[in-house]
């Protein structure tokens, strides 16, 4: 059975992974290693040591406590809030490809947009 630890680390390698726009394959390719290599990480079936750490980080561009955040030791799975918006929205793909959608579009019709979705939900 994985550590929750690791399997949070490889939901995060995803979730960046995802919202980069980046493949399994490019980023094993990036970082030297097969991509089986890179799912067995995202599901936390295999242990990222902290070398393969630091060359995924720089190859998804963020810091290698990136992979840590949002871990809080001992505590319950993340569940939906009051809101009803997921606790652990970037584990949604849908969500995640909503957002890169989103900052393709210009700054100008971004913001109409998100005014839009305010109005909606405040409707709903």
């Amino acid at each position: 059975m994985p550590h929750p630890v690791d399997v949070h680390v490889g939901k995060r390698v995803r979730h960046r992974r995802w919202l980069v726009g980046m493949t399994q394959q490019q980023l094993a390719e990036h970082v030297g290693i097969k991509f089986q290599q890179i799912q067995k990480y995202e599901t936390g079936a295999n242990r990222v040591s902290a070398s393969r750490l630091w060359d995924i980080a720089d190859a998804l561009e963020v810091p290698v406590s990136f992979f840590f955040e949002g871990l809080d030791e001992g505590a319950e799975a993340p569940t939906s809030g009051e809101s009803g918006v997921p606790a652990d929205l970037l584990g949604d793909k849908e969500a995640l490809d909503l957002v890169r959608s989103y900052y393709a579009i210009p700054e100008n019709q971004r913001r109409r947009l998100f005014e839009l979705a305010r109005v909606l939900s405040d409707v709903a």
